[in-house]
């Protein structure tokens, strides 16, 4: 029987706050908490309460025979447990349903593993505690941030214990496989891989409220007659998207709520399709081959690489400073210290940072608060500094 998979990401970062040289070594608070606070009430508005309660509705109304899982990142949650309680409580009476799966992940959705494999663990180790205790949930799936995959991230998250794990279904991977099928990565004798069909997926994400795009005005009829076209009995079509697309990215007026409120529907209409979380996808689905990655990729740009966040000397350079100092912060012993360097650890610092032009440059340009690549670097650095010399010059304390 086919499946549809499909998976919200869910995240927000902890913005910085215009940094100049003249406020290194005299401002050591590093977050834009008016910013943060603003967005956070703007998304939740618009997307995580309207949609969570048309989500649970859906779920009650087809009585659990829709099904679906959010990656929630550790900063959101870090966000909603001190602001947004309302958006927590949202998030619990999901997960009370036993509908949807909650994923783990880094918890400060940082690119850890290619710098610190010691960082890497601990974060997902604090994840997977965080929605053990928030939502009563045993992580079984993992997703890395941005989708980042290698052979070797696979196999450490093997050992780990995690049955599952999402990546982007690039063709650089796949050569001319389907992504609608569940892999075994290369060199793991346990853990599944479930990929990506980045095309259907950005249908919804990038191109629904695009009116040039031919295929507009997406309806959910539309769409499930094209999900509906792949019939091998083992497929499983991975639908990954940012939560935000619900109101956020795709505002209420392109009619993307209608959309969602009857896609399951339409889905669930051809009786031999059915929606299952990823963990469901990967235990009752065979692994139809192996997938080779030697390098990383991700779901990023044209490329499906690493560049978005690591492509020029500025990210470069922020990266190797930032990931220097870990022998320092972990010697200070002290919670805060080690906050603001995992903070600093976020993706989004180093995407914003990306000189990307054309196609792509008009995303990263969508999602920077800067004015350039090169304002953003040069905030950021101006705190690297900062935080640098904070950590080096302190005297030691110990954890409360």
């Amino acid at each position: 029987m086919p499946s549809v998979c499909l998976y919200f990401q869910v995240h927000q970062p902890l913005r910085l706050r215009r940094y100049s040289f003249f406020d290194i070594g005299r401002l050591h608070d590093y977050e834009d908490e008016a910013e943060n606070r603003r967005i956070l009430d703007r998304v939740a508005e618009k997307c995580y309460l309207p949609a969570g309660a048309l989500l649970l509705q859906r779920i009650e109304e087809y009585g659990g025979s829709f099904r679906f899982a959010f990656s929630i990142s550790g900063l959101l949650l870090d966000q909603i447990e001190r602001h947004r309680p309302d958006v927590l409580e949202g998030f619990q009476r999901l997960a009370a349903t036993g509908c949807v799966e909650f994923l783990n992940e880094t918890d400060s959705h940082s690119l850890a593993f290619l710098f610190s494999p010691r960082e890497f663990k601990a974060q997902v180790i604090r994840h997977r505690e965080r929605i053990r205790s928030l939502f009563g949930q045993e992580g079984f799936t993992f997703r890395h941030t941005e989708l980042i995959y290698s052979d070797a991230l696979a196999a450490a998250v093997e050992r780990m214990g995690y049955r599952a794990m999402l990546a982007e279904g690039t063709e650089k991977i796949l050569g001319r496989r389907s992504p609608n099928r569940v892999y075994r990565p290369a060199g793991c004798a346990k853990l599944k891989l479930l990929l990506r069909n980045y095309r259907l997926s950005d249908d919804v994400a990038f191109r629904f409220a695009d009116r040039n795009w031919p295929e507009y005005p997406l309806t959910a009829a539309k769409y499930a007659h094209w999900i509906h076209r792949i019939r091998r009995e083992e497929a499983v079509v991975n639908l990954f998207m940012d939560y935000e697309t619900i109101g956020e990215h795709q505002w209420r007026e392109t009619g993307i709520f209608d959309f969602f409120r009857a896609l399951p529907g339409e889905i669930l209409r051809h009786g031999d399709f059915r929606f299952q979380t990823p963990a469901e996808a990967a235990a009752t689905h065979d692994a139809a081959g192996e997938i080779h990655a030697p390098t990383f990729i991700s779901w990023a740009d044209d490329e499906r690489d690493t560049t978005a966040w690591l492509g020029n000397a500025m990210q470069r350079d922020a990266a190797r400073k930032l990931y220097d100092l870990e022998p320092a912060v972990r010697g200070r012993k002290d919670k805060r210290t080690l906050r603001n360097w995992r903070m600093l650890q976020t993706s989004d610092h180093f995407y914003y940072i990306c000189t990307k032009w054309f196609s792509d440059g008009d995303v990263h340009r969508y999602f920077s608060p800067y004015e350039s690549p090169y304002e953003a670097y040069i905030n950021y650095m101006n705190i690297l500094d900062d935080f640098s010399q904070s950590v080096k010059h302190a005297k030691e304390r110990n954890y409360d």
